[in-house]
């Protein structure tokens, strides 16, 4: 077992893995809630299971200690007054329509043990679970025919998103769209009443109640001086701003570069188009490569935050972060921008580096896999049939929670 957060790059030896198996949540999925829950497709839970636990078990043969979100989440609510504290903040996020519906909600769940009531939650809860509660208000009836009163969290399992463990310390992140800020307090119990996963002294950089979003796809740590950030479609600039201004003024982390990238769904997150492989190799979507806007966020001579647009092409600049002679940027799909655009809407650019050269793939991005191959890279590979109907890929699939350090 490895104790704590301890992560000051992208591509150390992955030493432990946060993922969580992708549960009956996605059972819950029906074509009027994929707006609401933000899904395009409905995945097939047995076959997904199957892929899921392959992604696991390629991780542990490659000497990573995984462990899951319930279990963990779980732990975090051995104490009594802990659990009933966590249960009341859930459903104060959970957009009940009255207090006779909470009440209920609350008498129904309290009762199971701590893990169960977790894994329950994650599943969402159905109105026809409930025996005995009667509309009451207007908002009960308006919102009669739904059928859930706690929605579930079909997103949970790219385990990414919700925070990002960062040198020795931990963004619990405020998401951009509703349906998924509850994960993130799955995460915030973790952190401040499981040990096992995040040690005394661990450092907070982001906080679930800080207002402004921001999500684990766009956080990338280079190194132990440089942290890369994508302002993108669900990461705001004051969110960035926030982070940076407590990474920098509180670690040993010099620097927070910022990658602005489309605002739209293929682009939905950096590491959905950028990734870094090796000491000096990266993967890359064609249509990112430029030109790109990258900024510089430092600390002054005075302690101030410090805002500078980079004027240097995005190779050079990480040749200069990552004090390197130069970086190999690999095109997802090669030069076919046929295959760069489906690869890249299956995340081939979404690689999970377990160690420098040696990253985890979909085994259905053919193009991009052979091409690293080539460039010296070890690739393993996953089916992903089911996994890949969420639209992430195996880094989204994972959050790191300690690595060796380069």
């Amino acid at each position: 077992m490895y104790p704590g957060i301890h992560n000051y790059s992208e591509i150390g030896k992955l030493n432990k893995v946060l993922l969580h198996r992708i549960g009956p949540e996605v059972e819950n999925l029906v074509p009027d809630n994929f707006e609401r829950l933000l899904f395009d497709d409905i995945p097939y839970l047995k076959v997904a299971q199957k892929e899921h636990d392959a992604f696991a078990n390629t991780l542990r043969e490659n000497g990573v200690e995984v462990i899951y979100y319930v279990d963990e989440t779980a732990k975090a609510l051995a104490d009594p007054e802990v659990k009933k504290q966590f249960l009341n903040e859930m459903l104060d996020e959970s957009d009940l329509s009255s207090q006779s519906v909470r009440d209920a909600i609350n008498d129904y769940l309290i009762q199971m043990p701590a893990k169960k009531m977790v894994a329950k939650i994650i599943a969402g809860v159905r109105k026809d679970e409930i025996e005995g509660i009667e509309a009451r208000t207007l908002a009960d009836l308006i919102s009669s025919s739904y059928p859930f009163y706690m929605d579930p969290m079909p997103n949970l399992y790219f385990t990414r998103d919700p925070g990002a463990c960062i040198g020795n310390g931990l963004n619990v992140h405020h998401m951009s769209t509703a349906t998924r800020r509850r994960e993130c307090l799955l995460l915030q119990y973790m952190f401040r009443y499981n040990r096992d996963f995040a040690q005394e002294g661990a450092q907070q950089w982001y906080d679930y109640h800080d207002p402004a979003s921001i999500e684990g796809g766009d956080v990338l740590v280079l190194n132990s001086e440089t942290v890369a950030i994508g302002l993108s479609q669900r990461t705001t600039a004051l969110g960035i701003e926030r982070f940076a201004e407590n990474i920098l003024h509180r670690s040993t982390f010099k620097r927070v570069i910022v990658f602005d990238i489309p605002k739209s769904r293929a682009f939905m997150h950096l590491d959905t188009v950028f990734t870094m492989i090796d000491y000096d190799k990266f993967t890359i979507h064609p249509e990112i490569e430029g030109p790109l806007q990258l900024f510089e966020i430092t600390l002054g001579a005075d302690g101030a935050i410090h805002f500078e647009s980079v004027t240097d092409e995005l190779s050079r600049l990480l040749a200069r972060v990552l004090k390197v002679p130069a970086v190999e940027l690999i095109r997802c799909g090669g030069d076919d921008m046929m295959a760069a655009q489906r690869e890249q809407w299956n995340d081939g650019s979404n690689t999970l580096c377990i160690a420098p050269g040696t990253v985890v793939t979909y085994e259905r991005n053919y193009v991009t896999n052979d091409l690293l191959d080539k460039k010296g890279i070890r690739v393993l590979t996953i089916p992903s049939s089911e996994l890949s109907r969420g639209r992430g890929g195996p880094r989204c699939m994972s959050c790191p929670v300690n690595r060796d350090d380069l």
